[in-house]
Formats: structure tokens, sequence, C-alpha cells
């Protein structure tokens, strides 16, 4: 676990192990706000003790910025604190999370002690506004990545924490093409100072607007290139031939697991337009 200090009270914590995702840690004289967990228990427990242990302080929020796992997994080693989310958020970690959690039980012992925490409070739509100490903390619908993916934006310090709307790669693969274009440019419309990703490194205000038109590039370069191949007739597995790099990405980012995360984006993408070019009327205005 790498540990970054971005401003005399904001920690962010990034995994050696999994993807580079990233929590970080608020810290306020009433307690500490921690977005998001880290995914191993090893890793989520190194945060904890240097919370409690080298800072001295105790967590008193955790938000989880989206049901998925290697965001909120460590959620359960904070049985004091208060667990925030967005609505949707909290009712797939109820239903797909547990399906998840028991199905990584049995895959690895090192997850023998996790259990599944609900979020107490919930956002459900528009924004919602939380005073800690001094922070002022707006929590803002995000959806694209996933459906029920919020970000945190510390208002005194302009600091957004956007999860993963923002990471190396955009990904929509289990959420929504459109809507993840539409978050990228209120993310790019709000002009914060700092953005830490979801994934990777932090992005400081200079670097954003170029990071977030390379983005809405790509997804507009995959875009054609699915929509072409559709057109052509070509085979679902003909998919494999577009590259990263020739949609204006590099392969390097997150060890190289980008390249899984540009598949998956391609086959979305081509189930999603066959299936709405399925659905449209035939010239009868009936379902052809």
């Amino acid at each position: 676990m790498i540990r970054e200090r971005i401003a005399d009270d904001i920690y962010v914590f990034t995994s050696r192990r999994y993807a580079h995702v990233t929590c970080g840690a608020i810290l306020t004289k009433e307690g500490v706000v921690l977005i998001d967990t880290l995914f191993y228990p090893d890793e989520a427990r190194d945060v904890r003790d240097f919370i409690e242990n080298k800072l001295g302080q105790q967590v008193r929020y955790v938000i989880n910025t989206h049901y998925h796992a290697d965001h909120i997994s460590g959620t359960w080693l904070y049985p004091h604190a208060t667990v925030i989310s967005h609505a949707r958020c909290r009712e797939l970690i109820d239903t797909v999370g547990r399906k998840g959690l028991k199905l990584t039980k049995k895959q690895s012992k090192e997850f023998a002690n996790a259990s599944i925490v609900l979020p107490t409070l919930v956002v459900r739509e528009g924004e919602l506004d939380i005073t800690v100490g001094k922070k002022t903390l707006r929590l803002l619908h995000l959806p694209g990545h996933s459906e029920d993916l919020i970000g945190i934006h510390l208002l005194e310090d302009n600091v957004l924490f956007a999860s993963d709307t923002m990471m190396p790669l955009p990904t929509f693969f289990d959420g929504d093409f459109d809507l993840l274009q539409a978050s990228l440019r209120k993310v790019n419309e709000m002009m914060p100072d700092t953005v830490v990703q979801g994934h990777g490194e932090v992005i400081l205000r200079g670097e954003l607007n170029h990071a977030i038109g390379n983005h809405i590039d790509y997804m507009n370069k995959i875009k054609d290139e699915v929509e072409l191949l559709i057109e052509e007739g070509l085979p679902r597995d003909s998919l494999d031939q577009i590259s990263i790099e020739s949609c204006g990405k590099s392969r390097i980012p997150l060890n190289g697991f980008v390249v899984d995360l540009h598949v998956a984006n391609l086959y979305c993408l081509y189930d999603q337009l066959v299936d709405a070019e399925a659905a449209r009327p035939g010239l009868n205005g009936h379902q052809s």
C-alpha cells in the first residue's frame, strides 16, 4: 500500500496488490472521513492502523463511492463508523455484494472474517452536503462507470474524490456510455484543483482538461470502431483486433490491466449497439 499526503489533512492510499485502487482519508477535529477502503484485508488494515495508531484518530464516517468490491471490502473494519452511499449502492451491496463476498470467501482465506456492511445514510438524488469539523463534503451522483457512483467534493480544499469516474481508462461495462461522458464533463466543469482517481495517480487541475478530453475522445473512437464493425457484418470476436493504442490510449497504466478493461468496453458496447438495432421498429411501425 502506498501512502501519499496531498494536503495537511488529506491522505490518499493506493493499493500495490489490486489495480492501483485508491482510498482517501480526510482528517478533521471531529474524526476522520474515509472514502472507500481498498480491497485486500491486509492493505485495508494497514490504512486503519495508520489512522488509529500513527495519527491517533478514529474513523467517524466511511463513504462507499459505489458497490464494487475493490472499493468497499474493508468497510467491516470500522464497526463504529457511520457508512454513507448512494441509495442504489446500498441495494447493490445487499444483493450483488453479498453474492460476491460469498464467492470471494470460497476463493481466498484472506477474506474469512470479512462481512457485508450496509450504509445507514444514503443519497437518493441530487447532492448532499455533510459538514465534519470545519470540512464540507458535497456528495454528488456521477453515474456512468456504475449506476450508483458518487463523487465527494471537499469544498474548502477544492479536492474531488471522483472514484472510478476518473481512472486511467474510462470504463462503462457495468454502467452507461452516455452517462459516463456526462459525468466526465461535469467533473471538468467543477474545475477542482485536485482529482483523486478511483485507480491510479492523483490528477492536478492543469492536467484535468486534457485527461477528460482524452477520455471522451477514446470513448467516441471505440464507438466509431464498433459501429463500423457491425455495419460490415463482422463477427463479435473481431473486436479483439481493435487495439487500445489505435483508440488513443496506452496499455501501460495499472500494470497493463487497462487492456482487459478496454476489451470489456468493446464487447459491452457491441452488445448494446446490436440490441438497440434489434429493438428498432420496422418500417411498418412494429418491432422487427
